[in-house]
C-alpha cells in the first residue's frame, strides 16, 4: 500500500537544511541573550530587505503584529476597520482586541480575495483602515484598495500571514500597504519551530512606535513612555527564520511545480473548481484550495487513498460563537458562506514528491 501523503510535513524542512539550521542554534545558545538583540535585528534588516521595505519589527505572532499595528495608528474604540469576511478569525480577533468595530465585505468569488468594489459603500465617517488579506498565498488586487483608501484618508493594513514571497505587479507582498503584519507560525511558507510574528512597513514613525510598543512601551528599560505589551520575537526563533529565508524562494519555486501539476491534471475533473492564476499577481500558494460541491464525498475519497486535505475554513468568522454577540445570520455574506461551504486544500509543500503529487 502507498505510503500516507500528509497535509503538512514539518521534519522534512529541518533534515533538509538541518546543519544551518543547528548551527544556527549553537550561535545562539552560547550567548546568553535571549530577548530581541542582534540576531533579531539581523533577522529584522535580512527580511526587511526581502521585502523592499525599509523596516521590519519582530512581534509575538501574527496576532499580535496586527493588532499592534492598529495600536500604533491610535484605530481604537469608535473607529471601523474593514476586512474581508472570508478570511481566517486572527484577522478579525486582531480588530477586536483593539476594541474597533469590524466591517465585514463580501469577497471576489475567483481569488477568494477582499473584492474593491464591495468596499467603498461600507465606508463610514468612522472608517479608519481597510485590511485586506493575501488569502492563501494570493495578493488581494491592491491597486483600487490603495486608490479608494487614498481617496477617503484611509491606512491600508496587509494580512500577509500566508504571502511569504508572494508579489504584486512585480512588489512583494509586505509593501503593498502602509503596514503588514506577519505569521511565522510553522506551517507557514517561512515558518518559525514556534509562534514568532513581525511587521512590515516604510513608514519610519510608525516602526519607531511599533519597536516600543512592543516592549512595554519602552525604549530604555524601566522607561515607560506609554502602555505598551509584551510582544517580543525571540533570538532563537530569528536565527532559525534567517536560515529558513535564504531557502524560501527555492520552496516557493517547488510548491508552483506541485499546482502545475495540479492544474495540468485535475482541470478535466467534473466539478472541481481550481483556484485562480491571477495575471498581475505570484502567489506563494501558501494552500491549494479547490472547490466542489460534493466536499465530504471526495474528502473522504481521498483519505480512503491515503491522501490527508483540510478544510481553510468551514466556519466563517460571522457565524463563529466568538462573533454570536454581532448577531450576524446565515445569509448574511453569501458568497463567503459558499466558499465554506465548498472549499478543500490540496496538499501542497516544497518536500513533496513528485509522485505523490501525481496521486494527490
Amino acid at each position: 500500500m502507498a505510503a500516507n501523503i500528509p497535509f503538512l510535513d514539518l521534519k522534512s524542512p529541518y533534515w533538509e537544511i538541518k546543519q544551518e539550521l543547528d548551527d544556527a542554534y549553537d550561535r545562539v545558545m552560547p550567548s546568553g541573550w535571549y530577548i530581541l538583540g542582534d540576531e533579531v535585528d539581523s533577522f529584522e534588516r535580512e527580511f526587511a530587505s526581502y521585502c523592499g521595505v525599509k523596516h521590519c519589527i519582530g512581534a509575538g505572532n501574527g496576532l499580535e503584529a496586527l493588532h499592534l499595528i492598529l495600536r500604533a495608528y491610535d484605530i481604537g474604540p469608535g473607529d471601523e476597520v474593514i476586512v474581508p469576511a472570508n478570511t481566517f478569525i486572527a484577522t478579525w480577533l486582531a480588530v477586536s482586541y483593539a476594541g474597533v468595530r469590524l466591517v465585514p465585505v463580501e469577497s471576489d468569488p475567483q481569488s477568494y480575495n477582499l473584492d474593491p468594489q464591495k468596499i467603498e459603500s461600507a465606508i463610514t465617517k468612522n472608517t479608519r483602515a481597510i485590511m485586506p488579506v493575501h488569502l492563501y498565498g494570493q495578493p488581494a488586487d491592491m491597486n483600487p484598495i490603495r486608490e479608494i483608501a487614498g481617496r477617503y484618508g484611509l491606512k491600508v493594513i496587509e494580512d500577509a500571514a500566508q504571502a511569504h514571497g508572494a508579489s504584486y505587479l512585480g512588489k512583494k507582498a509586505g509593501g503593498l500597504g502602509d503596514a503588514a503584519g506577519w505569521s511565522f507560525y510553522p506551517g507557514k511558507n517561512l515558518g518559525a519551530f514556534g509562534d514568532a510574528g513581525a511587521v512590515t512597513t516604510n513608514d519610519d514613525w510608525l516602526a519607531e512606535r511599533l519597536r516600543v510598543l512592543r516592549n512595554y512601551g519602552s525604549k530604555v528599560k524601566y522607561h515607560n513612555e506609554v502602555k505598551g505589551y509584551n510582544s517580543r520575537l525571540d533570538p532563537v526563533q530569528a536565527a532559525f527564520l534567517r536560515v529558513k529565508l535564504r531557502h524560501l524562494d527555492t520552496w516557493n519555486e517547488r510548491r508552483f511545480q506541485i499546482v502545475q501539476h495540479y492544474i495540468k491534471t485535475l482541470a478535466s475533473v467534473p466539478g472541481l473548481v481550481l483556484p485562480a492564476i491571477v495575471s498581475k499577481t505570484i502567489s506563494s500558494w501558501h494552500l491549494f484550495v479547490a472547490r466542489v460541491e460534493n466536499r465530504g464525498a471526495l474528502q473522504n475519497y481521498l483519505k480512503d487513498q491515503g491522501i490527508d486535505t483540510l478544510i481553510h475554513y468551514p466556519v466563517p468568522p460571522h457565524l463563529s460563537e466568538a462573533y454570536r454577540d454581532e448577531q450576524w445570520q446565515k445569509g448574511d455574506f453569501p458568497i463567503t458562506e459558499k466558499l465554506a461551504d465548498t472549499v478543500l486544500s490540496l496538499p501542497v509543500g516544497p518536500h513533496m514528491s513528485q509522485q505523490n503529487a501525481e496521486r494527490g
